[in-house]
């Protein structure tokens, strides 16, 4: 995987094929003003996130060294969720909330993963930044009901921070 910009990827997985994009921007950087998350993709996946059952079939996309040290499994597996509690819907689930959007059929994280590679797209970008920026309530209701260090406090509120690239340690 290169992060050289104006490069072409090319998908073919169980849930996309024949599309294609390309990195316009480094890698990690150049991120719209208003998105600051806290993790990058592989932080994420090596803290646990998403039951360990995401990006399976299509880690060729993604640079290597982000499922190196990845918590991934076959079957979602809650244990290996950072909070080790259930935390994902199915995406169904999602399909039916109008929560994807774009060219990326598995949500908000493949949307991250790709814009953070520095895949993007204007229209696309400003709805999931958007939705981001306001998931910030859930880091509020932490602040707000738990005493500090006590990170097990709202564990599920913690482990969603988590998989929006929030600090969920705060």
């Amino acid at each position: 995987m290169s992060d050289q910009n104006d490069t072409l990827i090319s998908v073919s997985d169980r849930m996309q094929q024949g599309y294609s994009y390309r990195l316009t921007a480094k890698m990690g950087e150049d991120f719209d003003e208003s998105f600051t998350p806290f993790h990058s993709p592989a932080e994420m996946l090596a803290l646990g996130v998403f039951e360990g059952k995401y990006l399976n079939d299509c880690r060729n996309e993604f640079p290597a060294s982000w499922f190196e040290k990845a918590r991934l499994s076959a079957q979602p597996d809650a244990s290996l969720n950072y909070f080790g509690i259930k935390s994902r819907q199915p995406l169904g689930h999602w399909q039916d909330k109008g929560w994807i959007y774009g060219p990326d059929p598995r949500g908000w994280f493949q949307w991250y993963c790709r814009y953070y590679l520095g895949r993007r797209l204007a229209e696309v970008d400003q709805i999931q930044i958007k939705r981001w920026r306001g998931f910030a309530r859930h880091a509020g209701q932490i602040r707000a009901n738990c005493y500090p260090g006590d990170v097990f406090c709202r564990p599920r509120q913690r482990q969603a921070l988590l998989q929006w690239a929030y600090d969920p340690f705060i």
